[in-house]
């Protein structure tokens, strides 16, 4: 699917295209496709690169052709992992400025909807793409909030009870932080590139840049927050397992120790030699109570020392 949206105080959607347009393509089809090799003129080798969900952020030239590969975060269907990071090409030369990813996002149609709200004019490849970053570090900022409640709400769970469920939710939070950190610290390299790139041209926006920077910078700070205080968590609840384990296994000895006690009795008394009480008509009740108090002792002396 394709749109064709014209920069006028927000981006506007377009029937056809014309030239300076930005061309947003989400999960392209045959159509699509056509459309870009055949008519725009796009290298087809820019279109499987970007296909490649592994792709790290980079910028790559063919003949007039620039293709800059940003990493942007959205929400995963798969069980893995909550939210996962995906890759977003931007394509442009001279006047084509065309934007193509194989998933659908929630970044792009806020992003359109946000120039629309502020009246933004994007004035040339570089501005586009400068506040693509911007709006990516914004969204993941949204999605760091929200795993920062999937964390509380699992630390409130295993308080309660400490399940295997709970235990890999948390894991699978660190995972996506793990994501989440190297895309936004490869979208920091690419700035630098970009940067370099278009330095002596009038596309350049200082404040922008700036602006962007710090955007990432916040977004990269909030995850290795966001990751110490999971990893802490993760370690913490790890030693309270260890703990209860050694408590459950301390009263197992406990137990196994005071039970002892009447089975060593009787398997003394239960040998086939002579043991002195068999005339004694009150045997029996007499190596029943020497067993119950002897147990009984045992078991007050532990929980004295609280291995019970």
């Amino acid at each position: 699917m394709r749109k064709y949206l014209y920069s006028e105080n927000g981006f506007v959607e377009k029937t056809i295209w014309q030239p300076n347009c930005w061309v947003n393509v989400e999960c392209p089809d045959n159509d699509d496709f056509q459309f870009l090799t055949e008519q725009l003129q796009v290298p087809e080798s820019f279109l499987e690169d970007i296909a490649d969900v592994d792709e790290r952020p980079r910028t790559e030239t063919e003949g007039n052709w620039l293709l800059t590969i940003l990493r942007i975060p959205m929400q995963s269907n798969q069980r893995g992992v909550p939210f996962i990071t995906v890759p977003i090409g931007i394509i442009t030369n001279d006047e084509i400025i065309i934007s193509v990813c194989y998933h659908h996002t929630e970044l792009i149609p806020d992003f359109i909807q946000h120039t629309r709200r502020k009246g933004i004019v994007v004035n040339n490849k570089l501005d586009l793409i400068l506040r693509l970053i911007h709006s990516s570090a914004v969204w993941f900022l949204k999605y760091l909030k929200q795993i920062n409640n999937d964390v509380a709400t699992a630390e409130k769970e295993l308080e309660k009870s400490i399940r295997n469920e709970d235990l890999l939710q948390l894991m699978k939070l660190q995972k996506t932080l793990v994501y989440f950190d190297t895309s936004i610290r490869g979208n920091e390299v690419m700035i630098g590139r970009l940067r370099n790139i278009f330095q002596d041209t009038n596309y350049l926006n200082m404040e922008l840049l700036e602006d962007v920077i710090i955007e990432l910078k916040q977004a990269y700070n909030t995850v290795n927050v966001y990751s110490d205080i999971l990893t802490g968590t993760m370690d913490a609840f790890a030693s309270i397992i260890s703990n209860n384990v050694n408590a459950i296994m301390k009263r197992m000895t406990s137990l196994s120790i005071t039970l002892m006690i009447p089975t060593l009795i009787a398997s003394f008394y239960g040998m086939n030699v002579d043991i002195h009480l068999e005339s004694f008509p009150h045997a029996f009740i007499s190596i029943i109570i020497l067993s119950v108090v002897l147990s009984t002792i045992t078991f007050v002396w532990f929980r004295k020392i609280r291995w019970f």
